[in-house]
């Protein structure tokens, strides 16, 4: 019997993978772009080119509200998804990718897939981020922001411009350095600890990758990237070893922090990686600072694009307050309700996780799942989008200008009270659902006070030239980059951002009060 010929045997396999994706598989009649249909390293490359978010986006605008990603992932964009079918919903669970064969710590809150583990530890961070709490956290934040605005003072006086997110991520650093494990990591005044920065974004761009190509990881392939990644790695984890141990030398009531919240998350002693601790502090450091900055730099971004905005935030704030020392979260605070949409809007337009949170039907749950109105093949991955859904023009009318007066319009109708119930619900940015962000409160508290302190002491406005255009999309660029008032972000699974480039003016004699700042 002849032998088969090996390109034969190879163009026979390739066309029945092919028709077997078009056409047998249990997605096939799900639209999307055609290679998605294929491969994941259509989704992956996507991730690589960190516009994953920007083409699911485009996706639903040409093909409608359910898309087909990859082979076996579906993206939908829609408040009954979004809600009660997949992220509250008790049959759904975390999908695998969360947990990469290349993972080196233990699982944490984040990445556990057992929800009774997930349980015990929600409960136990849930208690050190509770809005009460957070409230007691506030001297410790106060502390960062008055350094944040000395610098500020040291810039304006030398009228130097300064890109808002450095200073941002440097803030939220040392922010979430002193209320998690009362550590001064100074990154906001000393270079020792900026590599930081570097560190976690290289990690969640890694990952993100992974997410989408898992089976990079099952080839461990997470070696090559281990080892472009080593020195940023072993370098930020001996760091959180040494503020773990520091606190954890000082006992669980030596300061009012995370950690007294905390400590009774295991610490392996000699092995500190491998406890309990260290792995939910590897996702409170980036859960607490990385999605803060981008918050912020966003709002600021948008503000310095619109003036109308803008004047009226600094009435508001200015109106409010008689001296900047009274900027404190209390009623007073709380009132400015258009700081709070202005943040809001920020956060709508250009979201710290831009990505899809992805879900599956839990391995434990065998009835037919359905998931707004289909029915979904087990094994499928599936999720909402925070970008594409915050750009759904069904429920955010103009949903690429900014215009904080969204967030305060009152219905007069039913018609509109139905329509402002819809948007606030496709308000993705916490998530939603018993896996939400649990750091809610304590992102509000900081963003609030930054931003509105900042508005009492200084004005500010774009530099001029080709640096005060970094933040934007550029006309004629490629897709999704090309709205010049649209702060840009790389999908990293949080978000990698550069800009806005900022001038800051100190404002009357109210600087004063800074003199004594640290």
């Amino acid at each position: 019997m002849a032998t088969q010929d090996p390109v034969s045997s190879l163009t026979a396999y390739a066309v029945s993978a092919l028709i077997s994706s078009i056409l047998l598989h249990p997605l096939h009649e799900y639209p999307g772009p055609f290679f998605a249909k294929l491969t994941e390293l259509y989704a992956g490359s996507h991730a690589f080119g960190k516009t994953l978010h920007l083409m699911i986006h485009e996706n639903h605008v040409k093909y409608g509200s359910v898309i087909r990603l990859a082979p076996n992932r579906l993206v939908f964009n829609t408040v009954t998804a979004l809600h009660g079918d997949i992220y509250k919903n008790d049959r759904v669970s975390k999908s695998y990718t969360y947990r990469s064969k290349g993972a080196r710590i233990i699982e944490n809150i984040f990445t556990t897939q057992d929800k009774t583990v997930h349980r015990r530890k929600r409960r136990i961070v849930g208690a050190a981020l509770s809005e009460r709490a957070t409230k007691s956290l506030e001297p410790l934040v106060m502390g960062q922001v008055d350094v944040y605005l000395k610098r500020l003072l040291d810039s304006s006086e030398a009228s130097e411009p300064i890109n808002f997110t450095e200073r941002a991520r440097w803030l939220a650093l040392d922010i979430i350095g002193s209320v998690s494990f009362g550590y001064h990591l100074e990154t906001q005044t000393k270079e020792e600890n900026r590599f930081v920065v570097n560190a976690i974004a290289f990690g969640l761009y890694r990952s993100n990758i992974l997410h989408h190509i898992y089976y990079l990881s099952t080839l461990l392939l997470h070696k090559a990237t281990d080892t472009i990644i080593f020195h940023y790695r072993e370098r930020y984890w001996h760091l959180l070893e040494k503020m773990i141990e520091s606190r954890v030398a000082r006992g669980k009531d030596g300061d009012r922090d995370f950690y007294s919240f905390i400590s009774e998350l295991s610490v392996e002693e000699g092995s500190i990686r491998q406890g309990e601790l260290f792995s939910e502090a590897t996702i409170l450091m980036v859960a607490g600072s990385d999605t803060t900055a981008t918050a912020l730099s966003a709002t600021f971004f948008y503000l310095s694009r619109n003036p109308e905005c803008y004047k009226k935030l600094c009435a508001e704030i200015r109106s409010t307050f008689e001296s900047g020392q009274d900027i404190k979260t209390g009623p007073q605070l709380a009132g400015c309700r258009y700081l709070r949409a202005c943040l809001d809007e920020g956060m709508r337009m250009s979201p710290p996780v831009p990505g899809t949170l992805w879900r599956m039907q839990d391995p434990g749950d065998e009835q037919p799942l359905v998931i707004d109105g289909h029915v979904i093949p087990r094994g499928t991955l599936m999720g909402v989008s925070t970008y594409a859904i915050h750009h759904n023009e069904e429920y955010f009318p103009y949903s690429f200008a900014f215009k904080p007066e969204r967030w305060l319009a009152a219905g007069t109708s039913l018609e509109e009270e139905t329509a402002a119930k819809r948007m606030h619900d496709a308000f993705a940015v916490f998530s939603t659902g018993s896996r939400s962000c649990a750091g809610k409160a304590l992102a509000y508290m900081e963003s609030t006070l930054v931003l509105a302190k900042t508005l009492w002491y200084f004005d500010f406005e774009p530099v001029l030239g080709k640096l005060g255009d970094v933040g934007g999309g550029k006309l004629g660029g490629p897709p999704g980059r090309s709205r010049p008032d649209e702060y840009q972000l790389g999908d990293i699974f949080t978000a990698s951002h550069d800009g806005p480039y900022l001038k800051f003016r100190a404002r009357g004699e109210q600087w004063r009060e800074l003199e004594g700042a640290a």
